[in-house]
This record gives structure tokens, sequence and C-alpha cells, in this order.
């Protein structure tokens, strides 16, 4: 799928992020962002109703590279897709589930994660033809070794010439065993990926974490209540064990809520260039991560507040150092991350070793771009440490403007805008690589800042 954007934010381009804060008279931010669907909650509610036992039609799903590729996966393994031209919803047709395709990754963690127990379905059903997985260049070197293994401990042959990456072959058996073990420490989505399809293998299935750390827990508690939601019993006897209960997927209407991840960085202007900056439609319970935002933004120096469906958060331009520990919540990390670098002093993220192994190592990637701009942050196995810009005074907080690389990495280029808010001169090197969560990123942000 291609989405237009505005002129200047092409491959290979650049884009200048725009100033705005008050030590540039800059008029503080007075804005309403409307954040499209979570990705996270739309991939997995396509890749569900593609299991339920009607159509589903799913609303207010993002439009994006990342769910465009994770509509053709299902459609190459015989999934009905179609959209509703009216209010853009998606009708999702369950079909019988057959091999012998080839499925395109890109750089979708979710599709490469998820969509490969799928092909066991495929062959309980019969079809035993072997399935090829590929994705961008990117993609070949996020980790993928647990999740293959757990397929060959559930009875699958998986050819990976031994990378434990992207390409490889899934080949499914014709049964399947009810029980796996995997050490999902370096991403939360080997479990999820089970879990997912689990319900529609003959016994369900057991699931056992083996690791230590086990990062990004609330997208699997995302996991189990959409399970449950389509009316499948999940247990979870220890923090380590998940047990979900064969059944069909009740699924007829399904709404999608905002990303909440996505929303961090209008949400993190509001700090830096002050002013008040509202999120409209924010749920009053989730399991999003990015539900965490506005208690660490509070200890940051925001206000926020949520007055029905409408979170606002207000500031004044100073933001506050922190240390905290993002384990449960690391995709929010680089905005975050952003926020430290502008702030009144010396700042620690823990627990965020798994980001090593994102779209890109998210912790040297963040280090490097600081750097870039003449500021000070040392990249640890498993943390980010920073100094800040203790002198907010200053016209350039410290920083001074760059080309700034996104590392084909959506996270990093709003990373970058938001510290071009406070420093001059920062140019965005691809910022159309937001496409894959937030097409519109680019026009949202002038929108916000009233350009």
């Amino acid at each position: 799928m291609s989405t237009p954007l505005e002129p200047g934010v092409g491959p290979g381009q650049v884009w200048p992020a725009p100033v705005s804060a008050p030590i540039h008279g800059s008029a503080p931010l007075d804005a309403t962002v409307e954040v499209p669907g979570s990705k996270s909650l739309t991939n997995r509610y396509l890749l569900l109703a593609a299991l339920a036992d009607a159509p589903v039609t799913v609303r207010g799903g993002l439009i994006s590279r990342d769910s465009q590729l994770m509509m053709d996966a299902l459609r190459a393994l015989g999934v009905g897709v179609t959209t509703d031209g009216a209010d853009g919803s998606w009708t999702i047709t369950p079909g019988p589930l057959r091999g012998g395709v080839h499925i395109d990754c890109g750089l979708a963690g979710t599709v490469m994660r998820f969509v490969p127990p799928l092909v066991l379905l495929a062959g309980i059903a019969g079809d035993t033809r072997p399935v090829t997985f590929d994705g961008d260049e990117g993609a070949r070197v996020r980790p993928m070794g647990p999740l293959l293994e757990a397929l060959r401990e559930l009875g699958a042959v998986v050819d990976d010439e031994g990378r434990g990456t992207l390409p490889f072959t899934v080949t499914p058996p014709a049964t399947v065993p009810a029980e796996v073990a995997l050490d999902s420490s370096s991403s939360s989505q080997f479990v999820t990926a089970l879990l997912l399809v689990a319900p529609r293998l003959p016994q369900g299935l057991t699931v056992r974490h083996t690791g230590q750390l086990l990062p990004s827990l609330p997208h699997i508690d995302m996991t189990c209540e959409a399970l449950r939601e389509a009316g499948i019993r999940v247990d979870q006897p220890n923090e380590r064990t998940w047990v979900v209960h064969p059944g069909a997927l009740t699924l007829s209407d399904v709404r999608v809520e905002p990303d909440l991840s996505n929303a961090g960085p209008f949400m993190a202007a509001a700090l830096v260039a002050g002013g008040t900056v509202r999120i409209p439609g924010w749920p009053a319970t989730t399991t999003q991560p990015g539900a965490l935002f506005p208690q660490i933004l509070e200890r940051m120096g925001a206000t926020c507040t949520l007055e029905g469906d409408v979170m606002s958060v207000t500031g004044n331009g100073t933001v506050r150092a922190i240390t905290a520990d993002l384990g449960p919540a690391g995709e929010i990390t680089p905005t975050i991350a952003a926020l430290c670098a502008l702030a009144d002093g010396p700042s620690t993220l823990n627990g965020i070793g798994h980001l090593r192994g994102h779209e890109t190592d998210r912790l040297a990637a963040i280090a490097a771009e600081i750097k870039r701009l003449g500021g000070w942050c040392e990249a640890g196995e498993t943390s980010l440490l920073f100094n800040g810009a203790p002198d907010p005074a200053r016209d350039d907080a410290g920083l001074t403007g760059a080309v700034m690389e996104t590392y084909h990495d959506h996270r990093m280029a709003t990373f970058a805008a938001v510290i071009g808010l406070r420093v001059p001169g920062v140019d965005v090197l691809n910022v159309g690589t937001t496409s894959k969560t937030m097409p519109e990123f680019p026009a949202m942000w002038k929108g916000m800042l009233g350009a």
C-alpha cells in the first residue's frame, strides 16, 4: 500500500522538523489530535477475525503498511478481506487456511511473528504444503529463533538455514501437540503468536516461557484480553504459563482503540513546546502500553487530565529529568528518550534491552542520534543514560541541528520530531518511514503546531 506524502518527505529526502518552544517565542500549543487506531490491536483483531466462526467487521483499524501487510498475508493464506468504501471498515471472511504460498512480512514484527503459527492450521486442515516467509532487509536481522524452535516443537519442519531469522520456510504437521515451551526474553510477540492460534488447535495450547526477563507484558495481556473478548477461555496458572482452551471465536463487530503509543509524541510536544494537547478517544481501561504515558509525563512536569474520553496534557516548556523502568512498555522509549535529551538534568531509562531487536537497535540508534546533535547519551546493555540539557534557556537547549537518521524505524522518526521542537535545524531523513503505523504523521505534526 502506498500513502501519499507531502513534498519533501519521501524516501531519501529530509524533512525540516518544525521548531516550537517558548524560548523561541512560539505561542503555547492548543491542539486536539485525532490519533489513528492501535497497530497492535488492529493486527491482533485481523488475525483473530481470520480464525472466527463467521465474518467479522473491524472498524477504526489502522491504515498503514503494517496492517496492509497483515491483510495481504491473510489473503494469501485463504482469508477473505474486503474494504467498505463508506466508512473504511474491513470485513474479514474466514476460510480454510492453505499452504503453498509466500508471505511478505515487510518490516512488520506482528506479521513475521504472528502469521507463521497459522501455517499449523493449514496442516491440520490437510494442506501440508510449505509456506515461505521473507521481508525487508531490516527484518532479516530481527530475532525469530525462539518462535521457530517452538514451531519445530509443535511438529513443523522449519528451514531457516540455521539463522534464526527471515527468510524461512514452514511446513506444517498433520497433528499438533498441546504444549510448547520457549524463551520469549527477546520479544513478547513470540508468546502472543502462539496464543493467537491456540484456540483453533484441537487441544488448545499451553505456552510456557522458560527465560528470565519477559518484556512488554502488557502486550501479552492485550492478547489474552482480545481472546477473552472472542469467547475463548484463557488461564494463567503462574506468570510464565498461559493455557488457552480450544473453542470457536465469536466476533462480529470490533472497534479498534486509538494507538496510545502513537499519541505519545503529540503528548510529549506539550512539555517541550508548552501549552495543551488533547487526545480524544482515550479508553477508560486498556491493555495498551501507551496507557503509561500520563503517569510518566506527569513525573516529567506535565499535567494530565482525563475528562470523558479526552486526555489533555499541559506543559510549560520545562522537562524534568527522570529515572524509570520502561520494561513493561518498551515501545514508548523513543518518545521518553527524546524528552530525556531535553530534560533539566541526568535521566536513566532501564529494562529496555529487548529494544536492540526491534526495527533497529533502538538503544544504539537513540544514543547515536543524540551524540550527532552534540548531546551525551550512553547505551548500556539494558539501559539508556542521558545528561539532558540543564540550561533550557539556551536557544539550542545545548544541542545543535543536524540531519537525523531514522534507520527505517517509525519511532526514531517521531523521536527526532520531538527533539526538533526545541532544537533549530533538525532535519529528519526519511520521515516517511512513519507510514508503518502513522502515514499522515508529517501533516498531523504540522497541524498540531498550526503550521
